[in-house]
């Protein structure tokens, strides 16, 4: 797995830092953050936000929580994931 690195907490110190990276290979993103408290996991996870869908967080996943300031590093994530995952024409981006 190779991760392309996209951008760093630009307010970080030095004991924590949310990051966004790019899988290479399937255009994931990979994201590090400050994990949720107990009362932000709670509203999601007691929220049907689909009709239908089961609500809970599943053991396999979680909530984190992302510094609005990080916008756009995490747009610059979404664009480069789209193109390296063929969603998205370079063209769009002149």
């Amino acid at each position: 797995m190779t991760l392309r690195f996209v951008g760093i907490d630009p307010n970080t110190g030095g004991d924590g830092s949310p990051t966004v990276w790019v899988e290479e290979e399937t255009a994931d993103l990979v994201i590090q953050g400050e994990e949720a408290d107990d009362l932000l996991r709670a509203q999601v996870g007691g929220t049907q936000w689909v009709a239908g869908h089961d609500t809970g967080i599943p053991p396999h996943e979680t909530v984190i929580r992302i510094p609005a300031r990080m916008v756009p590093i995490l747009r610059e994530a979404c664009d480069d994931a789209e193109r390296r995952a063929g969603l998205r024409d370079d063209a769009e981006d002149r």
